[in-house]
């Protein structure tokens, strides 16, 4: 019998719904609860990535739904195949990123099976939606109401099927439910209300040193030139949330990341303002840096959902609800311009030259500086290409390019995990096929999943790693020898991850002279790119900013 004449299965079906939900890409992990569904979708036209570890599925997913704005969509079996995606949900959850996850479930028809375990509260416990698809006629419409969820709530929807259930012959309609897209409502902008934007303007006339923050609610109302034009108007500076880094980029009044991760010179500046204006920001406490970045600023929110209470402290004193553009372009045009008083030449050259962080370390010989491997990589990566920034002490450092626009900077550290990002290098190649990405990591992140450089090598994605490699789990050892205490258990050696990923097939380059970086980048564009890993050794007696803040070192007997 021909697959023609093959009766169509309820597996089927359910591939047919992702395809109608304009499902394009895939990041999977086959076993015996989604590999039918998932070798069906691929037959249908969906772009499958398929990945080593079912955690690297998830979390590519994530960089690609941050990356297109659309879902991310990936596929794991039941069991130990969804228990692993306990990191990456929470992590989806966290930085608001839609997802829906077909991870099938253990067959109904059995009294017995290994593999069978009660998933929902185990996805629950992430914050993320779980939904046990059991009655066969409904699931295409409940596969597609899951879209609509992670749509709606911007959060990881993840779906159980039986397998012994797909595997049925599908006897039911074969129309097809209407997409999520064309059921979601069409919403407006919501303009502000006129007396939120006097009393917000009367905030501001009492003001003198104004810092507007734009998180990525600003990114998404496209409102970074009302953000700009609001700023000059008050005379005042601007600023951006971590995830929001690189949206002012080009603007000599640009202090770049408010949070943890700000500069010498925007702590400074942070510290004399008496206002900040939160455009589309959710105010965390990283974004405060718990507090401590505005100490004498009161807090204008402007939000389509403004709050007073965030993480655990009071986060806003004030508040304007409205979209992001509309109300920054209402509160421009209700206050009076003022004539330059914190703006000048001399600040912006500030801005400009001085460093991020310029403490002074004794390091050991023949490594490099990881401040000075960034500004290198500032000076000679292509403006155009992708770059992923993933966690850990590491992230600190690369954050640290003020040349790159937001469009081609991704990071997403909201659960603070490290090992992600070789996965989001991977969604991120997924989403912008045409680009070169470059990752960002460190070497205890990398080995987390390094099994996923013969995922990037199959499958032809275009991605440079680029690695500090310091032989130890970075943060970690700072905190503990500011403690006092042994860093034994987080020094591991420097692994050659040169080494290792020509064992992969790809590329591998030791960095031991940072003069070679110039021909090295030429070298990889003009070969049109491929896969490489860059390993370059540094000092692990560089402490980040932020730690040295956190941890300073304290006095023992």
């Amino acid at each position: 019998m021909s697959d023609a004449d093959s009766p169509m299965h309820v597996f089927d079906m359910l591939a047919r719904v992702f395809i109608n939900e304009n499902v394009t890409t895939c990041f999977s992990l086959l076993g015996d609860a989604n590999m039918n569904w998932a070798t069906r979708l691929a037959e249908q036209g969906c772009r499958m990535i398929y990945v080593r570890h079912e955690h690297c599925a998830a979390a590519a997913a994530m960089a690609y739904a941050r990356k297109t704005g659309d879902v991310g969509v990936a596929t794991v079996t039941c069991g130990p195949g969804l228990t692993q995606l306990t990191t990456a949900l929470p992590a989806a959850v966290r930085a608001r990123l839609p997802l829906v996850i077909f991870a099938g479930e253990a067959p109904l028809n059995s009294g017995w099976y290994n593999q069978a375990i009660d998933q929902a509260p185990i996805i629950t416990a992430t914050g993320a939606a779980y939904h046990s698809l059991h009655h066969v006629e409904r699931m295409p419409t409940a596969i597609r109401d899951a879209f609509l969820q992670a749509k709606r709530e911007r959060r990881p929807v993840v779906i159980g099927v039986p397998f012994d259930l797909q595997n049925r012959a599908w006897t039911g309609s074969e129309l097809l439910p209407t997409p999520s897209a064309d059921l979601l409502p069409k919403l407006s902008p919501i303009p502000p209300n006129p007396t939120d934007v006097d009393q917000a303007a009367a905030l501001i006339s009492k003001a003198e040193k104004i810092v507007v923050v734009a998180g990525l609610g600003a990114v998404e109302a496209e409102a970074g030139s009302a953000c700009r034009a609001l700023a000059q108007r008050c005379n005042g500076l601007l600023a951006v949330t971590l995830p929001a880094r690189g949206l002012f980029h080009d603007d000599p009044f640009s202090l770049s990341i408010a949070g943890g991760f700000s500069t010498k010179i925007a702590r400074d500046c942070f510290a004399e303002a008496d206002l900040v204006i939160a455009v589309g920001c959710s105010l965390a406490r990283h974004n405060a840096d718990a507090g401590k970045l505005w100490p004498n600023a009161k807090v204008l929110q402007i939000d389509t959902d403004p709050i007073t209470i965030s993480q655990g402290r009071i986060a806003a004193d004030a508040h304007l609800r409205a979209d992001a553009r509309l109300g920054v372009e209402a509160l421009t045009s209700a206050i009076a311009e003022r004539s330059p008083a914190w703006r000048s030449d001399e600040l912006a050259n500030a801005i400009r030259t001085t460093p991020a962080d310029d403490t002074p370390f004794e390091m050991e010989p023949d490594v490099h500086d990881p401040r000075d491997v960034v500004s290198a990589l500032e000076a000679g990566l292509p403006a155009d290409w992708q770059m992923v920034n993933s966690s850990g002490h590491c992230s600190y450092f690369f954050a640290q390019m003020p040349s790159r626009p937001q469009e081609r900077f991704l990071t997403i550290r909201e659960f603070g995990a490290i090992g992600n990002g070789i996965s989001f290098a991977m969604g991120v190649a997924a989403a912008n096929p045409d680009d070169t990405v470059v990752m960002f990591d460190g070497d205890g992140s990398l080995l987390m999943h390094i099994q996923e450089l013969e995922t990037i090598k199959r499958h032809g994605l275009n991605i440079l790693i680029i690695v500090l490699n310091d032989g130890a789990y970075g943060s970690e050892i700072h905190k503990l020898r500011a403690e006092g205490l042994s860093d034994e258990g987080a020094v591991f050696g420097r692994t050659d991850l040169a080494a290792i990923a020509r064992g992969f097939g790809i590329g591998g380059e030791t960095i031991d002279d940072l003069s070679r970086l110039p021909e090295l980048i030429a070298q990889f564009k003009s070969n049109g790119g491929g896969a490489a890993v860059w390993d370059v050794p540094v000092s692990d007696q560089v402490i980040s900013p932020v730690i040295q803040r956190a941890h300073p070192p304290k006095q023992h007997a």
